[in-house]
This record gives structure tokens, C-alpha cells and sequence, in this order.
């Protein structure tokens, strides 16, 4: 039923409150409620309970016995309590149930009962054991604080992040505090404490005393605090029964007034703006033994056999329900209750936008599900709007209604990476922890309900099956992952690397490969990793493009253990010139090339390399005893360095040792010695011998450096066919093509000339062609 009265707010303002009953409880207690721990998430959350926590016996029977219920009393999960004595339950934002223990112990346990992880408040705790504690939530996370029985404060803003910390020491305190309360003020988190008559605030280096504005001096010593959900509101209880509200920041009075009892209540909380009292005397009288629980817009109260909800009435109702309203809602609703009522109003508005309207008509519809009394969840409109859809999805899906989750998102339209496949993806992953069923069954019934739903990732799934002890299934749903970058790393975790390396040569991303290859490079010795590489020939190519430019002694060994001597032969050449500095070392290295080519039958270049050496060596020679560096030139080069500097003798030793061909050396010699302006030598040279390379290059080389007097000595040598060509380097071309009657030579002239410089020879050639054809 519901039941409502009007009072006054702490502002003197009068205000209605409503209480209704959500649920009948089904929980059949047998126990009250004072007997038990008990903890209840806000936004409609679930109820924990520790029975027989406060039994001194130590028997199995009497073992305290955890308990968790939905919000409608249907039972969720239970366990015997094994550990340590719980001090106090309370729930994170996620809704994982925190269980503080007396040694500092935080465990914490999931919806169904089952172990997540646990952590330690530290070793203070420890020693001095814990007292007293509360769990709170900030916008850090959920933090939480412990008064040890050393007198001293300790917290934790967020559990998720654990960071200790030690708040100061109350000078002077002996004795535990009457009361104390967590406040958060400017992102900060403090605690305030009271001490008889005296408060306390400890903020993160300092102990300060402070005194509420305008409290009577008569109020007597403080027995119980209250802060409202946000933070924002102080309550304040002392032993002759006088109640101070204000702001939490101690700055404000909101009002005071006092009670018709002066013992401390067992629980004081706040409703929205106004204070509620749990004791024995109460403004709404409550038929048997009840827990509060404070939610943003209200309070929920609880027994054995209800639950009910406690809030304000808003203004907007107000209007429309108080007696004798003449507002426009309360006509409305002698046409129809609200809801009709709505639809039916806002056809008399103009240009009345509907999205707004079938919105909530929504939103209302997932309201009515989630109430559901199997389902459990009696989030008020206010609450589900601070909550958002997304996080109410996520708690459907912690509670394993995935159905029902799916449902909603289905019916309000939300996006499948947001909805649905999120869904679909915490559903496999829970699918995976079921042992009732095979692994082939369980990752083809995932398959099946996932297939290629977008947003899917197969590879969390099949993470989640491995951190199960499910090896296998978690091979077999990687099997659908189409992407190998999310494959290969857990197949590498599950040490399947063999796997994982045909998965990456597969996917034939390069990048994927070389981490699989590094990986199996530390994993394995070295003999097994490079039998491995042996089976995977693409794998083994990239390895060796690697130890080319970072691991060249680890490249020698491959080659060695693939008996692979034209390589090893070209590692030692390169070897030769990269790693060694002293000319013995380069020859040592170029001897090991020699060996390894004439293994590998490759004469030709072990006969290049022995020739390398005999140069290198000769180069060392000529180098001491000339003091020129030869080291490392080419033989070409070499051979043009010695004629330059007019060595000849030992140039035509290099000629005849190294067996250069005549042409070339020719081309050499009166390069450089053109080059040296040895026009005397280069004489000399051409009448050595026949030259093999014709008398035409002379020209070239004379005329090439501008010396047309030498050129000329040797234009006459050249043969009769290239005589042309020779006085066109000279300039004499056109004669001689018209003392030869030679057409062609006449035309290549021709083709050489100007307009605008040779007119005279055009003309000449011209002639001598018109009495050719006239013959």
C-alpha cells in the first residue's frame, strides 16, 4: 500500500512525502535483521547478508553463513564463511561485494558468491586489527576507510587503484569515536569524528577541530552522523536527543530541532534534503525490524516480509494530487490517470515535439521490466537516469539475464557494438565456464549464437576460457577470429607457439611473424628454435633479414647448421669488409670465404676472392712503400693511380699478374697518362705495340684535353673507315670526305653542321656532291 504525510523540510518549507511497498519479501528469514551483517547496494542493488557472524562458537554448524538476495528477496547465491571475522560488508559500484575483515582483509566475491580477488589495508591494520569500517564511493571509485584499534585512520579512495593512506593522529584520543563519517569535499576525501562534545576533521597531513554554525550549546556530545548520498549534507545526533543539519562542509545550518528520544539510533540516513531515523520512536512507524538504505531520490527500507520506498513528492504532483488543485495536470487526470492523461494533453500543443514523449513511454516500459519481482531491480526514473542505460545493461548482464538484456536493447534501438553484441560477448563469455558440456559443443553453441555478429571479439571469449583452465576450447573459438593480430598473442600466451606461427605466416603480416620468431628465440634453445625455423620457410627467410642487420654471429650459425657454404662464403666476405679492421683479419676472412666457395663448387668466385687477396696484399705493399693509400681501390683503379703517378713498371705487373685484358689496360694507360699530360709517354705507348684498341681513342683523349696538336700525330694512324670521325674531332672532316668521293661520310658531315656557323662548309660539300652524281 502506500502512505503519506506532510512535514516540515529543515528549511521550514512544507513538503509531502510517499512511502509504497516495492516487493513482499521472499526470502522467508528466520533471523532479524539486528543479528545479521547486512549490506544493500544503492540504485536498487542487491542485499548481502553474514548470518551467525556475531556466534562465538567455533563448531562447522554454526559457521557464519553469507547470503546474497535481489532487491525483491530472491535468493541470488550463499556460501559458508571459511575465512577470518568480517567486520563489515558493503558494495562497489559494480556490484561486487566487499567483505573487510579484522586482520584488514578485503575480500571481494561477485553477485553469485564466487571469489574475485582479495587485497590488505596494510600492515597497521594488520597488527592493530580492524574496529570499525565503511565502504563509500567517490568520484575516484569505490574507497574504503578503517579505524583500527590503535585509534588511528586508514582508506583507500579507489580499490581498483590501490593506493594507502594513513590519516594524522587525534592528539590526545584514548578511546574510540563516539561516531565518524566520510565525507568528500572539493575531490578530496576526509573523515570527520567526534569525540563527546568535540569534532574532528582529518584531511590528508592535518588534524583540525571544528564546530557546526549555530548549534546549541546544550546539544551535549555527539553519538551519530549521517551523510546524505551526495555528499552535500551533515546530520548530526547528540545524547539529549537534538539533531543539527547542515552542509557537509561545515559552513551552513540548514535547521536544528530535537527529539523525543535520546538514544542514538541504529541507523540514521538521509532523505534527499530531510533526515530519516531508524529507533524507536518514528515519524513513519515501522511494524518490525528494518534496515534503511539511502538512494538519490529517496530512502529504501527493508524487513523480513517488505520492502518499501520512501520519497518526496515532487512538485508536479503535488499539483496534481493535493486536494481541490484546480492545476492543469490535476484536470487532466479526471480525464485519465497519467499516462493516458499524457498522450491525450499533448494534442492541444502546438508544434508538440514526440520523441521526448515516446522516449519515456520507453524508458517507463524498461522500468516495468526490470521491477519485475523475479528480476528485482526497483530503479526510479531519477536513478535510472543518473544510472544510464549502459550501466543498467551491464548490470542485467552481471545478474546473467541476458535475455533480457538483449530484449531491451532490441526495443530501444541501441546499436549493436552498444548493445547487443556486448551482450552476446559477456554471454560466450560466461558459456565458456560451464564444464557440463564438451569443448566442441560449447564453441560451436558460441559460434552458432555469435557467428558474425559486428563488435564480436573472439579472442576475449577464448581469453576467458584459457584463465578457466580451458585450453582447448579457447584453441577452438580462436579458430573463428578472424583477425590473426588478436590470435596470435594468446595462442603465444597459451604457449602454442607452434600454432601461433602458422597463424601469422597465414595472416602474412610481416610484423606478426617477427614477434612470433623473437618469442620462440627466448623460449626455445637453440637448437630446437632453429629445427623449428627449418619447417617454416618463410619464417626462416625474415629471421635471417633480421640477423642480417642486427645478429650476424647468430646468421653464421644458421648457415652453418644448413651447411649452406655459398652463404657462409658470402657472410665472410662481407665479414671481411664490415667487421674487421686489420688487413691480417680481412685476409683471414676472405681465405675463410675462399674455403667455404670451393665447398660450395663455386670456383668462379673462389678464384674472384683469391684474387681479392692477392690485391688486398699488393696494395698493403704498394701503400708502405709508396705512402699513398691503395688499400681498398678497385684494380682499375689501382692500375689508373700508378700510371698517374708514372709508375709504370709496377702498373704493367699488376697488368700482367692480374692477367688484364689488353684492351682495357690500353684504355687505362692513355687515360691517365692524357690525364698527367705525358704527351711524350703517350707516343711512345702507341708505338710500343699495335694498339689493340685502334688509334681513334687517341684522338678522343688528345681532344678531350684540349691538345689538338697531339691529336693531329695520330688522326693519320687511324683507320680509313674512322678517319672522319677523326677529323670531325678536328675539325677537318669535310675535306676529308670529299677527297674520299664518299657520300655517306659526306651526309654524316652534313649532319654535324649549323646553319648559322658552318655555311661555307655546307656549301663545299654540296658541290662536291653535284659532281658525284653528275659522274
Amino acid at each position: 500500500g502506500i502512505t503519506g504525510g506532510c512535514h516540515r523540510s529543515p528549511k521550514g518549507e512544507a513538503a509531502f512525502s510517499q512511502k509504497f511497498e516495492l516487493y513482499s519479501m521472499a526470502w522467508n528469514l528466520k533471523e532479524d535483521l539486528r543479528d545479521c551483517l547486512v549490506a544493500a547496494a544503492p540504485y536498487g542493488g542487491p542485499i548481502a547478508l553474514l548470518k551467525n557472524n556475531f556466534r562465538k562458537e567455533k563448531s562447522p554448524g554454526s559457521r557464519p553463513l553469507l547470503e546474497i538476495y535481489s532487491a525483491s528477496g530472491v535468493p541470488l547465491a550463499s556460501v559458508l564463511w571459511k575465512s577470518g571475522q568480517v567486520v563489515q560488508l558493503g558494495w562497489t559500484a559494480s556490484e561486487d561485494l566487499l567483505c573487510i575483515q579484522e586482520d584488514g582483509t578485503v575480500l571481494i566475491y561477485n553477485l553469485f558468491c564466487e571469489f574475485k580477488r582479495h587485497f590488505s589495508m596494510g600492515n597497521e591494520v594488520l597488527q592493530n586489527h580492524v574496529r570499525e569500517a565503511k565502504v563509500f564511493h567517490t568520484e575516484y571509485g569505490t574507497g574504503v576507510a578503517i579505524l583500527t584499534g590503535a585509534h588511528r585512520f586508514s582508506l583507500t579512495t579507489n580499490i581498483d587503484d590501490l593506493k594507502l593512506r594513513r590519516m594524522p593522529e587525534v592528539p590526545g584520543l584514548q578511546k574510540l569515536p563516539s561516531c565518524w563519517a566520510v565525507l568528500s569535499q572539493d575531490r578530496v576525501t576526509i573523515i570527520l569524528l567526534a569525540i563527546g562534545q568535540d569534532l574532528y576533521l582529518l584531511d590528508n597531513t592535518s588534524c583540525s577541530v571544528v564546530t557546526p554554525p549555530g548549534i546549541s550549546p546544550h546539544a551535549g556530545a555527539y553519538v551519530q552522523m549521517a551523510v546524505s548520498f551526495n555528499y552535500c549534507y551533515l546530520a548530526l545526533f547528540t545524547d539529549t536527543g537534538s539533531i543539527w543539519m547542515g552542509t557537509s562542509s561545515l559552513k551552513e545550518k540548514l535547521g536544528e530541532f530535537s527529539c523525543d528520544f535520546r538514544t542514538p539510533p541504529r541507523q540514521m540516513v538521509w532523505h534527499v534534503a530531510e533526515l530519516w531515523t531508524l529507533s524507536g520512536e518514528r515519524r513513519f512507524i515501522l511494524d518490525e525490524d528494518s534496515y534503511l538504505v539511502p538512494e538519490l531520490d529517496g530512502v529504501r527500507i527493508f524487513s523480513r516480509t517488505t520492502h518499501e520506498f520512501l520519497h518526496e513528492i515532487p512538485e508536479a504532483s503535488e499539483e496534481i494530487f493535493k486536494i481541490a488543485s484546480m492545476a492543469p495536470g490535476a484536470l487532466l487526470l479526471e480525464a485519465q490517470r497519467e499516462y493516458e492523461a499524457a498522450s491525450f494533453g499533448k494534442c492541444f500543443l502546438d508544434k508538440f515535439p514526440p520523441e521526448s514523449f515516446v522516449r519515456t513511454c520507453r524508458d517507463l516500459r524498461v522500468l516495468n521490466a526490470i521491477w519485475d519481482y523475479q528480476i528485482g531491480i526497483p530503479l526510479t526514473f531519477a536513478q535510472y537516469k543518473q544510472l544510464t542505460i549502459e550501466v543498467l545493461l551491464d548490470r542485467l548482464v552481471l545478474r546473467r539475464l541476458y535475455p533480457l538484456a538483449i530484449k531491451i536493447c532490441e526495443y530501444l534501438r541501441l546499436s549493436e557494438f552498444q548493445g547487443v553484441s556486448r551482450i552476446l560477448a559477456h554471454w560466450a563469455c560466461y558459456k565458456v565456464q560451464q564444464k557440463d558440456k564438451s569443448d566442441e559443443e560449447v564453441a560451436h553453441a558460441i559460434n552458432q549464437k555469435l557467428g558474425d555478429t559486428p563488435g564480436i571479439s573472439y579472442s576475449e571469449i577464448a581469453a576467458r576460457a584459457y584463465d578457466c583452465g580451458r585450453t582447448e576450447l579457447a584453441i577452438k573459438v580462436l579458430e573463428y577470429e578472424p583477425r590473426s593480430g588478436e590470435q596470435v598473442p594468446l595462442l603465444l600466451k597459451m604457449k602454442k607457439s607452434q600454432l601461433a606461427l602458422n597463424k601469422a605466416i597465414e595472416s602474412g603480416d610481416t610484423d606478426l611473424v617477427y614477434t612470433v620468431v623473437l618469442h620462440l628465440k627466448n623460449e626455445l634453445n637453440r637448437g630446437t628454435f632453429f629445427m623449428t625455423l627449418q619447417k617454416q620457410p618463410v619464417a626462416l627467410s625474415l629471421y635471417r633479414q633480421f640477423c642480417k642487420h642486427q645478429e650476424l654471429e647468430t646468421l653464421k650459425d644458421l648457415y652453418n647448421q644448413d651447411d649452406d657454404h655459398q652463404e657462409l662464403g658470402n657472410f665472410h666476405v662481407h665479414s671481411s669488409y664490415s667487421s674487421e679492421k686489420r688487413i691480417e683479419g680481412r685476409v683471414a676472412a676472405l681465405q675463410n670465404a675462399v674455403d667455404e666457395y670451393y665447398k660450395a663448387k663455386n670456383e668462379f668466385a673462389a678464384k674472384a676472392t683469391e684474387d681479392q687477396i692477392k690485391l688486398l696484399r699488393m696494395q698493403r705493399r704498394l701503400q708502405d712503400e709508396l705512402d699513398k693509400p691503395y688499400v681498398d681501390y678497385s684494380l682499375h683503379d689501382t692500375v689508373y693511380g700508378l700510371i698517374l703517378d708514372g709508375n709504370h713498371k709496377r702498373a704493367e705487373q699488376l697488368y700482367r699478374d692480374f692477367r688484364i685484358p689488353d684492351k682495357r689496360f690500353w684504355w687505362l694507360k692513355i687515360g691517365a697518362l692524357a690525364e698527367r699530360e705525358d704527351w711524350e709517354e703517350m707516343e711512345k705507348f702507341s708505338k710500343s705495340k699495335k694498339s689493340p684498341i685502334g688509334y681513334l681513342p687517341f684522338v678522343e683523349i688528345c681532344m678531350k684535353h684540349h691538345n689538338r696538336h697531339e691529336a693531329k700525330k695520330y688522326a693519320a694512324r687511324v683507320t680509313p673507315e674512322q678517319r672522319v670521325k677523326a677529323h670531325i674531332l678536328l675539325d677537318q672532316a669535310a675535306d676529308a670526305a670529299i677527297e674520299h668521293k664518299n657520300e655517306n661520310e659526306m651526309n654524316l658531315v652534313l649532319s654535324k653542321c649549323t646553319a648559322a656557323t658552318d655555311s661555307s662548309v655546307v656549301e663545299k660539300i654540296n658541290r662536291a656532291k653535284a659532281q658525284i652524281l653528275k659522274k
